[in-house]
């Protein structure tokens, strides 16, 4: 899907965006990978780090339609649209600001893309979107709804929009992870609540999974790794062995366990080897939905407490050495 294609990500300086330009040029053959961001002395950073002349930068906010639109006039055949506010707290503090950038920011990616006839979109989301007890989750259900409903904007213009949905990635900035390793040091590390339990994967594993979707996407679906689980008391203990747990209360918005596929969902999802498939129930546009793969059972529901794979100590100690 990247092979001599122009390639575009939002927030493209981002965990993610970084990890994703790294492996579009290292291990695929694009003409040329846009990072689209706010932050300039990220994107210097990044012109220093890859020094590849296919690399190049458009300071921007998908608030701003416009710029957008100028950004995509580059002949974009793929855009990735990681850019979001992601902070639980922090969306709760300024909701105007996350609804702006989550779900306005979504509308404008989706706007510019038809305007411009981008062939292939796809959003990144989160477990957080299901079922959603907080704004950032809220913000990202809204936006997924977009991405999927978008084909229908799209018409006859042969743009097609899907969604990426996956768990905590391990590393990232903001995650736990780097958290109970900084607080090890101290001989004690915090945590919510003993019964609480997360999916987990890697950066490169979420941009591989994405790139992989992005082959497989019709328009409409929303694609879920079949990814495992593990507590975080296990988290704790593999990360910081010997260390006293502080239980310090469960935080608001934040839930004892997270879901990637909720049982009104499965209804009209198709399971694959690697994946599930969230199929839209509204696609009129009606070009060829991707279908295969098995139905799933009724009443179904993919949660990090139910989930039949669990990381043990040692493979978690693999993704945060990969990280």
């Amino acid at each position: 899907m990247l092979d001599g294609k122009t390639v575009l990500v939002t927030g493209g300086t981002g965990s993610f965006g970084t990890k994703f330009v790294e492996v579009a040029l290292t291990r695929h053959s694009p003409k040329r990978v846009i990072v689209f961001s706010r932050d300039e002395l990220k994107q210097h950073d990044m012109r220093r780090e890859f020094g590849d002349p296919r690399l190049s930068f458009f300071i921007g906010d998908v608030r701003d339609r416009a710029r957008l639109e100028r950004a995509f006039e580059a002949d974009v055949d793929v855009v990735v649209h990681a850019a979001a506010m992601k902070q639980v707290p922090a969306c709760e503090y300024n909701p105007f600001e996350a609804i702006k950038t989550n779900v306005l920011g979504a509308q404008n990616v989706i706007d510019a893309a038809i305007d411009r006839k981008v062939p292939n979109v796809i959003a990144l989301s989160t477990d957080k979107a299901v079922n959603p007890v907080n704004l950032y989750g809220a913000t990202k259900l809204c936006a997924e709804k977009l991405f999927v409903q978008g084909n229908a904007y799209a018409g006859g213009r042969g743009t097609r929009f899907a969604c990426v949905r996956y768990g905590n990635v391990v590393g990232s900035r903001g995650s736990v992870v780097p958290l109970f390793l900084e607080q090890k040091r101290f001989g004690q590390v915090t945590l919510t609540d003993e019964r609480m339990t997360r999916f987990w994967l890697t950066l490169e594993q979420g941009v591989e999974f994405v790139i992989a979707s992005l082959s497989r996407m019709r328009g409409g679906e929303v694609f879920v790794p079949r990814i495992p689980s593990m507590s975080m008391v296990d988290l704790a203990r593999t990360l910081a062995p010997g260390c006293k747990i502080k239980v310090t209360g469960i935080r608001p918005g934040e839930k004892l366990h997270e879901c990637l596929l909720s049982s009104d969902e499965a209804r009209h999802a198709v399971e694959l080897d690697d994946a599930y498939v969230i199929l839209p129930e509204h696609a009129f546009w009606n070009t060829g939905i991707q279908g295969d793969g098995a139905p799933i059972a009724d009443e179904f529901e993919f949660s990090s407490h139910t989930n039949d794979r669990w990381l043990t100590g040692d493979e978690l100690l693999g993704l945060v050495k990969a990280a």
